[in-house]
């Protein structure tokens, strides 16, 4: 009797357990392929790779993506922005498609291939305008604002490398802007690192990364009788826009009245080069037609807060 009673214990646990594990299984093959999600944010300042968007000022944002369980990703993504620094926009939209893979031979070794587009609707260089010049376009020859871009990164636990490679003009600049060329070929190089810490939710960010613009400034570029000279308002004669930035912060990830998704950060950032991106500078300048000026580079404490859903 006792025999029998061991061995249907033991039927019922292999049993019991045979049972769990179909279940899950049944749950991970119930997955769909594909998952979309959306996301919504407030940051006291969008800072893009260094560089202030929104001359300081806050910023609302928000997108989707779209993922397969096979790698594949894209998504859109959209941030307010300043017209002093996009004229004729206060929107820029990102498009962005891609595929994330893992190398099996190394535990926890990623990789990404990516394309990106950062399109700035109805902004165009024939809008640039100079407080010193008034209601002249300083570029009447240039085309849009919106910039293409390659990239290739690599990510083990924690940390991430990426680079990325323009495709198109960096941002538009070329001759008929008032460069020395085209600056098809502009790189930036990234390290990143999200180092979760041993507390529910909390996270430590740090960044640094590199620009190199495939061009410089012409400063003697004149577009008269047409137009105005388009780097007149750099005081600093810099014409190189290269630069090295930083960030590093903390964010933590919560939920409010069960509402999942939250997650809030506070970022330390900014970028060197003051002479090309600082109130003196032409990247610091106004393309509005504005006296103002700003120091898009300073180092700031910048506040977020999103949610995904």
């Amino acid at each position: 009797m006792k025999t029998s009673l061991i061995k249907l214990a033991v039927l019922t646990a292999l049993t019991s357990s045979s049972l769990v594990m179909a279940e899950e299984a049944a749950k991970e093959a119930a997955k769909p392929d594909w998952d979309l999600t959306a996301n919504v944010g407030f940051v006291t300042d969008y800072y893009a790779r260094g560089i202030s968007q929104t001359w300081h000022k806050p910023a609302a944002q928000g997108g989707f993506d779209l993922t397969h369980s096979s790698g594949f990703y894209a998504g859109v993504w959209g941030s307010s922005v300043s017209p002093n620094t996009y004229p004729s926009t206060n929107t820029e939209i990102d498009i962005y498609a891609g595929y994330n893979g893992q190398i099996k031979a190394v535990e926890d070794l990623g990789y990404t291939l990516g394309l990106i587009g950062y399109i700035y609707p109805g902004a165009s260089w024939k809008d640039y305008r100079c407080y010193c010049e008034p209601g002249v376009s300083q570029t009447p020859n240039g085309g849009k604002w919106n910039t293409y871009e390659a990239n290739f990164g690599v990510s083990y636990k924690w940390l991430s490398a990426k680079m990325s490679y323009t495709l198109s003009n960096w941002y538009g600049a070329e001759k008929d802007t008032g460069w020395d060329g085209s600056t098809r070929g502009t790189t930036y190089v990234e390290l990143n690192a999200a180092y979760p810490l041993p507390y529910d939710g909390w996270t430590v960010i740090g960044h640094v990364g590199h620009l190199n613009v495939a061009g410089e400034l012409n400063l003697n570029a004149d577009f008269s009788p047409n137009g105005g000279s388009a780097p007149s308002e750099s005081g600093t004669m810099e014409t190189k826009p290269d630069y090295t930035d930083y960030k590093v912060g903390i964010s933590k990830s919560f939920s409010i009245a069960k509402s999942e998704g939250w997650n809030a950060g506070l970022y330390y950032t900014g970028s060197n080069n003051s002479d090309y991106w600082g109130k003196r500078g032409y990247g610091g300048a106004s393309f509005n037609g504005s006296t103002e000026s700003r120091a898009l580079n300073d180092n700031r404490w910048i506040f977020s807060l999103s949610r995904s859903f």
